[in-house]
């Protein structure tokens, strides 16, 4: 018979996958605005094109906007072939913190990751075999210093999960952007065959198929999550600390879903990837 505990693991579970379709449909009619906005507006396209220049410019603003690519651009598999995944541009309205892009030229050699917080170092060994795309960006994305000083924004207590990578939340329980930021780029769904989130798994958050970017989460219990969220890596040392902080509890969000930032904030301080040739 199913326990009171239960059924509000199943309401976390069903509410964390409807919280990606729902963006994943937000990102479509942004798409979809954005079409329209470019198809009704060409004839003053020439005219505005030094404007747009100029909106769009570099400078050193970290958190500028990606330029989205067109409709059609969608990223690519891995391809044994030629040893290359594709990263193409995120939906319009990401949060971006924008490193650049990475290569498309990658190693599936094995990598272990080290994750640096304020409660002490979690180790995870990293599938660059089945999920080398995935393990490519993170490779990238800890070159330059991007999760660096950034905040777990997300735990489930009923849903045992710690979501992190986002490089804009704050994590305090109030900001409304939490869980919006990314890194400019998405790619491909990966490994997700007979995926299982147990204890210990590292997988991708996403907002739907091949929206992934530069979100994750730990997996400190059992979650029953579908197979929809690619599973990268598994870790071998730190667990301990999700545990610790979860016993302090959430900041409740307003769909009070049993997930919030953590009351204990978990920062995360450097991350570092080491490849075995």
């Amino acid at each position: 018979m199913a326990t009171g505990k239960d059924r509000q693991k199943q309401l976390a579970r069903e509410h964390y996958q409807r919280q990606a379709q729902a963006r994943l449909e937000r990102q479509r009619r942004s798409r979809r605005t954005a079409l329209i906005g470019t198809s009704t507006a060409v004839v003053v396209v020439i005219g505005a094109a030094v404007g747009a220049v100029a909106l769009m410019g570099g400078g050193d603003d970290a958190t500028a906007t990606a330029k989205p690519t067109t409709a059609a651009a969608e990223p690519k598999a891995y391809d044994p072939s030629t040893g290359t995944c594709t990263y193409v541009a995120s939906a319009p309205g990401e949060q971006v913190k924008n490193v650049g892009t990475p290569p498309e030229k990658i190693s599936t050699a094995p990598a272990t990751m080290t994750i640096k917080t304020n409660y002490g170092d979690i180790v995870a060994t990293l599938d660059s075999v089945n999920a080398p795309c995935t393990v490519n960006s993170f490779k990238f994305l800890a070159s330059k210093d991007y999760f660096d000083n950034t905040r777990c924004h997300r735990l489930g207590t009923t849903f045992p999960i710690l979501q992190c990578g986002d490089p804009l939340a704050k994590a305090d329980g109030k900001n409304a952007t939490d869980g919006q930021g990314g890194p400019g780029y998405r790619f491909v769904d990966e490994n997700l065959a007979g995926a299982k989130y147990n204890r210990g798994v590292l997988a991708m958050a996403n907002s739907g198929p091949a929206t992934n970017g530069s979100q994750f989460f730990i997996v400190y219990g059992e979650t029953g999550l579908s197979a929809d969220y690619t599973p990268f890596g598994t870790v071998t040392k730190g667990l301990e600390i999700l545990d610790k902080v979860a016993k302090r509890g959430i900041i409740a969000g307003a769909q009070n879903d049993g997930t919030g930032a953590p009351k204990q904030p978990v920062e995360i301080k450097d991350v570092t990837i080491t490849s075995k040739s």
